[in-house]
C-alpha cells in the first residue's frame, strides 16, 4: 500500500490517525540520529533518506539520476516498515541489529533482507532504531555500496 504524497508532512498526514503518533516517533528516532549528509525526501512512495547527487554524483546504479538510497520508512496496511540498506549490505551491522533486537523488544523480529516490519505499534524499539541510524556515515555507506557493486 503506497500513500501518494509529495512531502514528508503530507505523507504523515495521510497515515491513519491511530498510527500517526507512533509513526512520528519512529520518524524522529531515525531522523534525529542520522549522521550529517543524508538528505530526507520522498522516494519510492515512502519517506526516505539518501545521499544527494551533490555528494555522490554517480547516483544509484539502477537510476543514476537518482540519489543513492540509504534508509526508508513506510506505513503499510498492517505494519510500519523500516528499511536500512546498510544492514542488507553489511553483515556485521545486520548481526549487531539481530543480536540487539531481543534486548529492546518482547516481539519476535520480523525482517526481510533490508526491511523490518513492526506489526504491534506498542512495542517498536525506538532506542534501537535511533542507535542503528547512527551506525553508518555517508562515507561508510558510499564505501559499502561501491564494494557491493564490485562483487
Amino acid at each position: 500500500m503506497q500513500i501518494p504524497a509529495d512531502s514528508v508532512d503530507e505523507y504523515i498526514s495521510k497515515i491513519p490517525e491511530e498510527r500517526q503518533e507512533i509513526f512520528k516517533r519512529v520518524f524522529d528516532a531515525i531522523n534525529d540520529n542520522l549522521p550529517k549528509g543524508f538528505k530526507q525526501g520522498m522516494n519510492y512512495g515512502m519517506i526516505g533518506w539518501a545521499i544527494p547527487l551533490e555528494t555522490y554524483p554517480a547516483g544509484y546504479h539502477c537510476t543514476p539520476e537518482s540519489p543513492l538510497p540509504f534508509m526508508a520508512l513506510a506505513s503499510q496496511k498492517n505494519f510500519i516498515a523500516f528499511y536500512h540498506m546498510g544492514m542488507y549490505a553489511n553483515p556485521e551491522l545486520l548481526d549487531w541489529f539481530v543480536t540487539e533486537y531481543p534486548k529492546h523488544s518482547k516481539r519476535k523480529l520480523d525482517m526481510g533482507k533490508s526491511c523490518v516490519r513492526f506489526k504491534k505499534m506498542d512495542d517498536i524499539p525506538l532506542e534501537l532504531l535511533a542507535e542503528v541510524s547512527k551506525k553508518m556515515t555517508v562515507q561508510d555507506w558510499i564505501n559499502c555500496y561501491e564494494n557491493s557493486l564490485k562483487k
